[in-house]
């Protein structure tokens, strides 16, 4: 190989440092709109400083949760719609963090890739702060990586990290109990678990991303794209007005791996599903790959985003107040004193 006359640069093992530094200037306004009281600085320095006592805090406990979006992306790359993965990506991290009943409070992301392309990468980075916007938490740092040699041409990968506060004492799971009422909230789709098998499903019906989608007017690949639903500002709500003993984030592992995470384990819970219809995505891909039930309850969310376990006497107002806040409320059943979970009726 031989090397340039006038000496080697950055640029000439393909790391353009001058494209990071337009990428930053381009997403500055972005992450201006997701400030919040707490924030002491954010973009540019080594370090992103917050204050918690500025946000309203005297003896908190912070917590704490990083995420991806998974094969998900493969869809994004391959469709070249990508300004939804970030949404995705704040989604997956904040929605953990009310369910242990905290706020979130600033987020950070690291994106990575194998040659910038500063109007992608902006894409993405803006639909990030689009999912801080809407969760009322800061995007105050976060790390563009540009690795030649580790990634094909036009792929790229994501992960992000939330840190979240409550005051000392009100954190969750607590004093679930048998008689205890589950309400599901209803999600926007597939969210960002499963799609390694949603991949292989629409390989095996000989659909290509671009095809029309069987279920809804749109593209197979837009449809499956729909964000992940944010449940933070209204989850809050609910937990602040009282009576909510556990929040369940139906992520990787569906209905059937999540509930059971946040109940003691003398305790189960009786699931009814014939109270909600499943969503046709769902149909469409049990229909696909002849997928029995228990395996459909075991890998995707059906159509039940987040679970909300509340006593017995406020279920009817915390239904309504979450209505209030824009959510598709359903009562799906209840805590039992049998420990597992139980299902009736059916989905299929």
């Amino acid at each position: 190989m031989t090397l340039p006359e006038k000496g080697v640069t950055y640029a000439d093992a393909g790391v353009d440092i001058e494209a990071g530094n337009a990428l930053v200037d381009r997403i500055k306004p972005a992450a201006k709109r997701t400030s919040r009281s707490g924030v002491v600085a954010g973009l540019g320095g080594f370090g992103a400083l917050f204050d918690l006592k500025d946000a309203g805090y005297s003896d908190p406990i912070l917590v704490a949760a990083t995420d991806g979006v998974g094969t998900k992306l493969r869809i994004a790359i391959d469709t070249g719609h990508v300004d939804g993965v970030g949404v995705d990506l704040v989604a997956m991290c904040v929605n953990d963090l009310v369910c242990q009943g905290a706020e979130p409070l600033f987020f950070l992301d690291y994106f990575a890739t194998g040659m910038l392309e500063t109007e992608k990468a902006a894409r993405i980075i803006e639909g990030i702060a689009l999912g801080c916007e809407k969760s009322g938490c800061a995007l105050i740092g976060g790390e563009t990586a540009e690795m030649p040699g580790m990634y094909p041409a036009g792929d790229f990968d994501l992960a992000g990290f939330a840190v979240g506060a409550m005051e000392r004492g009100q954190d969750l799971p607590s004093g679930v109990a048998a008689g205890d009422v589950l309400l599901g909230l209803a999600s926007d789709g597939v969210h960002s678990n499963g799609y390694s098998l949603v991949r292989k499903l629409v390989t095996a019906s000989g659909l290509g991303w671009d095809d029309a989608c069987p279920w809804a007017e749109t593209s197979l690949g837009a449809e499956l794209l729909t964000p992940t639903r944010l449940y933070v500002r209204q989850a809050l709500a609910a937990v602040q007005s009282g009576g909510v003993h556990a929040l369940a984030h139906i992520t990787g592992g569906g209905l059937t791996e999540n509930l059971p995470r946040v109940l003691p384990q003398s305790l189960g819970a009786e699931v009814d599903l014939d109270t909600w219809q499943l969503p046709p995505v769902f149909r469409w891909m049990a229909q696909t790959g002849a997928m029995a039930e228990s395996e459909l309850l075991k890998t995707f969310n059906c159509g039940i985003g987040m679970i909300l376990v509340v006593a017995q006497d406020r279920a009817d107002a915390l239904t309504a107040l979450l209505a209030e806040h824009g959510e598709d409320v359903t009562r799906i059943g209840s805590v039992t004193d049998r420990p597992g979970m139980a299902y009736k009726g059916h989905l299929l």
